[in-house]
């Protein structure tokens, strides 16, 4: 079985949504993409986590079959993070952020794991991000995440990573901005020219897009008639996406594997909106994601 690494935040969140409020759930980019992917290959995660962090949650990543030799406990408190959804789901505020032991953060890769054939480089700093790529034996396919955070206090180190993988995932908000061009197609292809040769621009409730070298796949969202809480929601649709990769063709994937794991990716975002933290997604049957992905493919499909 292939094997996924994926280097991210572990947290602990608390949401409000039109819909309720969770204290202290589950959260974090890693968490998030490990219990995606792991529907679908072996899931190695490094992160860290304090001494508070819940020992029901271990356990449950555990039951996942995820890999926990890559994840650090230190003394003090777990990465926190609090957010207000706006009724349209599609804002949020911040209420607070507070890093603890996510502050000092150093990834170190178990030995075992520098030999997977596939990375996932989470929304961490892209200094972070470039200490784990200089871990890694051979040439991994590698994917990478960000945040507009990034763009504006490390643009040129972020670029410099950018241009070491093959697969970058961004929202349409962020290409723009690091692109400096109001238009998604012209910062495709410049995002491009600079090192990835395929590119998911992440659109929320509108879907998302594709580009891989010269062609183009626009895929819409998952209709959902309510959406309790999308923390998490990008961070699960590229667990699902290189999770699907990685049980196919993973050295190199075809333009038509690429739009399958595009599916598969927003079936498992869809799967985690539905309720808080990852109560749905921990609990995703082999049915249920089978039926789901052929519905989807049934609605997308022009005769």
């Amino acid at each position: 079985m292939t094997r996924i690494v994926v280097v991210g935040s572990i947290a602990l969140d608390s949401v409000e949504t039109p819909f309720g409020r969770r204290d202290n759930a589950l959260g974090g980019s890693s968490t998030y993409f490990s219990l995606a992917s792991c529907r679908y290959t072996k899931t190695c995660l490094v992160g860290v986590a304090g001494s508070d962090f819940p020992s029901e949650a271990i356990g449950l990543l555990k039951q996942q079959q995820i890999d926990l030799q890559g994840l650090e406990i230190k003394a003090g408190k777990t990465f926190r993070w609090g957010g207000r959804y706006k009724s349209n789901m599609n804002k949020r505020d911040t209420l607070y952020t507070e890093l603890n032991v996510f502050e000092d953060f150093k990834p170190v890769l178990p030995e075992f794991y520098r030999d997977s054939p596939i990375l996932f480089l989470g929304n961490i700093h892209p200094e972070l991000q470039l200490q784990v790529l200089e871990q890694m034996h051979g040439k991994p396919l590698t994917a990478l995440d960000t945040m507009n955070l990034w763009i504006d206090i490390s643009r040129d180190t972020l670029l410099d990573v950018i241009s070491k993988v093959q697969i970058l995932f961004i929202n349409e908000d962020e290409i723009r901005q690091l692109n400096g061009t109001s238009s998604i197609l012209t910062a495709a292809k410049k995002t491009l020219e600079s090192g990835p040769d395929t590119l998911i621009v992440k659109r929320g409730e509108n879907g998302s897009m594709l580009f891989h070298k010269d062609r183009i796949f626009i895929l819409p969202a998952y209709p959902i008639e309510n959406v309790v809480d999308p923390t998490g929601a990008g961070d699960s649709f590229a667990g699902g996406f290189m999770g699907y990769i990685a049980s196919s063709n993973y050295q190199n994937p075809s333009f038509r594997e690429l739009k399958h794991a595009m599916v598969h990716g927003t079936v498992m975002a869809s799967f985690l909106v539905e309720t808080f933290s990852t109560d749905r997604l921990v609990n995703v049957t082999d049915e249920d994601l089978e039926k789901r992905v052929q519905n989807f493919l049934n609605m997308i499909c022009v005769d």
